[in-house]
């Protein structure tokens, strides 16, 4: 009796080791499925999307700055009106979280207007229009106007040292 006990407990034993391995690849699903799950998409796709929506060509910077990436998602957000519709690109690096920099595009008609005290400083771009280097708390920016649009530069401010206001100014003046 004692041993079909025992052979009992072996066996619901083995038996919930093998249902516990046999959850172990969904906590191990690959990084993009939950950027996707919240809209992400290639950056080629998502430009169309905003490119289709405005009826506008929209141009990108020809650079990224200076640190590893290892992964980059657009993302056009069609919301309710036409108030908040905005482009980003998402450029991340799954092995740390503190490369992270991102480009959103607002229509010129529905511009952020930033409060003067997050004015660090202002550039003037090789273009002739000016661009407002920001500091928030936890991130900063470059925001400038070029043609119909409205580009917000921006990074944690924990990698400020690698991603400086000028190189954000290089990276604008590709557009």
């Amino acid at each position: 009796m004692k041993m079909k006990i025992f052979l009992l407990v072996c066996l619901l034993i083995s038996t919930n080791a093998v249902t516990s391995y046999a959850n172990t690849p969904e906590q191990t699903r690959p990084f993009e499925d939950s950027y996707i799950e919240i809209g992400y998409k290639t950056l080629g796709e998502a430009l169309d999307d905003f490119e289709q929506h405005f009826g506008e060509r929209l141009v990108l910077p020809l650079r990224v700055p200076p640190v590893e990436f290892t992964h980059y998602f657009g993302r056009f957000n069609n919301l309710e009106g036409e108030l908040n519709d905005s482009f980003e690109v998402e450029f991340i690096n799954e092995h740390t979280g503190k490369n992270h920099y991102m480009i959103n595009v607002k229509h010129i008609d529905r511009k952020l207007n930033i409060p003067a005290k997050y004015v660090i400083n202002s550039f003037k771009l090789k273009d002739g229009s000016k661009a407002n280097y920001l500091e928030f708390e936890s991130f900063n920016g470059l925001i400038f106007e070029k043609g119909n649009w409205q580009y917000f530069l921006s990074h944690p401010s924990s990698i400020s040292d690698k991603i400086t206001a000028e190189i954000l100014v290089e990276i604008a003046n590709t557009i």
